[in-house]
């Protein structure tokens, strides 16, 4: 049994964690989880975070903020910890799950966000049914029951959700409920048809993999691997292979400080991405050596230590690096940011386990440049920090997706930035996106494509921004920087506008406001931290068409890591006939790239090597998708 550890109500609850021990990540959950014991409501069945709404039922989002603290607090629970408050949760699960209780839930419905949140409660009935079943009277046993039942009915969304079913399963299983079984086993069929091989997974029929890739599609499997039933060996090994296969991979995504590459939807979940090298743990998979599995889970907690990521009271906020509406779905209510607690799913470990045992390895050398064929992306290091070339995936239908899946380059130091005017053209910060206007007011940029094809180190798109304009465009890895070549086509007048990364615009104090450094070809912004910069490229295809640089200040609140950024971009107006364009982008720490190096002539490619990597290559597989 831990002893009881009082907790802080500061900023960030996690400061000053090194996240060194068991009771580091112990002293975690308790800290997160101790400012939710006063948005309780009067009969402890929802718990409210704050006043912005998602699209589903008020009732709802409150029962996010009872149930989501349970992916931590269950892995605590079932290794022995222990925490002042649980009753409030137990209390909760007993009435809300009432139907003649007046703070009741209502019942799970087809697509219903309840059927989310049932996920939380059948894993923490799995983990810990001593205290969330046994706790409870014998009528509060009886009704989850009931709701629980119910929600297996009800038909999920055709993606990740389908795993929802299953640890309700796994939790009424463990708890001795009787349910039909047949269910599961078609959810987990669909799950598995969803394998694109080499670990990873489409999240649904669809192109897209992201963030839900480890924390959700390899993290719910790996928990099916660990509890599931018997019968289902040969699934639950299948599971456990995919996730030994993908480890090394998605390894590729985190920075030498810990950062992990901010790519995709439900990037408010945070640290949720670090449950999958903690689920590693609770499966007993020892995927890499278990102090490399150590250091990528406690590094990546660290990154988040610091972060401005919470309210005054210690509850986490809507956002990424800081509080920040603009980069939420619709579906993000204020309890929505505790899906981050599946970090915290080794602690179901007892202290002696190799992975509490294991002393963190440092960052490991990785290949400088390497190809993911499955997702789109090339990747490459410089200084530590990851940067992926994306591409071949297919935005959802939430809000400003393009940017969350449709950029060239995404980075673990730089992140991304999303438009917050409706992609107002004058002055957006269209970082890593080439963005087309007719009316000099609206922009246009890359939202899918009609081919998509990497290499080793390139990757080649076709696309159309708006009728009567095609653009194709390769992308090539580098380092310290990328190479980017576009080939347009357009039937209409158009302008444009090209940008590099956005970097943080701090205030230097003392002293004279920071000026961009401007030249005829190129724009670079040099910061106490960072700098950035992008030049223009001349390209060997028909129609090389120079642009005119600037650096460009976005509204605030734009960027995922900085609440203000700078960004460099070339811009330019086109007539209706073909064109090219050619650019270098190169970012990096100050310190370290100061000079950043102009991109030699040797590194374009010519026209056949460009015609041949459009021929070539491989057809990235999540945008491949299988026909019926």
């Amino acid at each position: 049994m831990m002893k009881d550890i009082p907790f802080r109500n500061t900023a960030n609850p996690m400061e000053e964690n090194t996240f060194a021990t068991r009771a580091d990540a112990q002293m975690a959950v308790l800290n997160l989880t101790a400012p939710l014991l006063d948005a309780f409501s009067p009969g402890r069945a929802r718990v409210t975070l704050g006043a912005t709404g998602a699209h589903f039922h008020a009732a709802a989002a409150d029962l996010e903020g009872l149930v989501r603290p349970f992916w931590g607090l269950a892995p605590l629970l079932a290794g022995g910890g222990h925490f002042d408050g649980i009753e409030k949760f137990v209390t909760g699960l007993e009435n809300g799950s009432n139907p003649e209780h007046p703070e009741y839930w209502g019942p799970v419905t087809d697509r219903d966000q309840r059927m989310v949140e049932s996920a939380a409660i059948g894993y923490a009935l799995a983990l810990a049914p001593e205290t969330f079943w046994d706790g409870m009277s014998q009528r509060g046993r009886d009704t989850l029951r009931d709701w629980l039942l119910n929600s297996l009915q009800q038909t999920p969304a055709p993606n990740n959700w389908n795993f929802f079913h299953v640890l309700v399963s796994l939790g009424l299983t463990r708890v001795g409920v009787d349910h039909d079984l047949s269910i599961i086993e078609a959810n987990l069929d669909r799950l598995e048809s969803w394998d694109m091989g080499n670990g990873w997974y489409r999240d649904g029929d669809k192109r897209q993999a992201d963030h839900y890739i480890p924390f959700a599609m390899h993290f719910y499997g790996l928990i099916y691997a660990q509890y599931g039933p018997e019968a289902d060996r040969a699934r639950r090994d299948r599971f456990r292979a995919r996730a030994r296969t993908f480890a090394p991979q998605i390894a590729h995504w985190y920075a030498a400080d810990g950062a992990a590459l901010p790519y995709g939807r439900s990037l408010t979940y945070r640290f949720a991405h670090a449950g999958f090298w903690g689920t590693l743990a609770l499966a007993g998979e020892e995927a890499l050596p278990w102090a490399e599995i150590r250091g990528l889970w406690a590094r990546n907690l660290r990154w988040w230590s610091d972060k401005p990521i919470c309210d005054s009271r210690g509850a986490m906020t809507i956002g990424y690096g800081y509080p920040q509406l603009s980069m939420s779905e619709r579906y993000n209510s204020p309890g929505s940011p505790y899906w981050a607690m599946k970090a915290f799913a080794p602690l179901v470990l007892p202290e002696d386990h190799p992975f509490w045992q294991a002393e963190e390895a440092a960052p490991q050398e990785r290949p400088q440049v390497i190809s993911l064929p499955e997702p789109g992306m090339v990747k490459f290091e410089h200084t530590g920090d990851v940067t992926v070339l994306a591409g071949g995936q297919q935005s959802p239908t939430f809000g400003r997706t393009a940017e969350k899946y449709n950029k060239f380059a995404y980075s673990t130091r730089y992140g991304f930035s999303v438009e917050t005017e409706g992609r107002a053209f004058e002055n957006g910060p269209f970082d890593n996106m080439l963005a087309f206007s007719e009316n000099g007011e609206l922009a246009a940029v890359r939202c899918s494509e009609s081919m998509a094809r990497i290499g080793p180190d390139w990757l080649y798109s076709a696309w159309s921004p708006m009728p009567e304009v095609e653009v194709e465009s390769w992308l090539l890895a580098r380092p310290p920087g990328h190479l980017r070549i576009h080939r347009i086509r357009t039937g209409r007048h158009v302008q444009t506008v090209e940008g590099g990364f956005a970097i943080r615009r701090d205030d230097p104090t003392p002293g004279p406001a920071l000026q961009p450094e401007v030249t005829a070809a190129s724009a670079r912004m040099v910061t106490a931290r960072d700098v950035t910069c992008i030049a223009d490229v001349a390209t060997p295809l028909p129609g090389s068409k120079a642009r005119t640089p600037r650096v460009v200040a976005p509204e605030p609140n734009t960027n995922l890591l900085a609440s203000r950024s700078w960004v460099p971009q070339l811009i330019c107006a086109l007539e209706p006939g073909e064109w090219s364009f050619g650019a270098w982008i190169c970012a990096g720490r100050r310190g370290t790239d100061e000079a950043l190096p102009e991109v030699p002539g040797a590194a374009v490619p010519d026209v056949a090597e460009l015609n041949a990597m459009r021929e070539g290559g491989e057809v990235i597989r999540v945008w491949d998708l299988p026909v019926g």
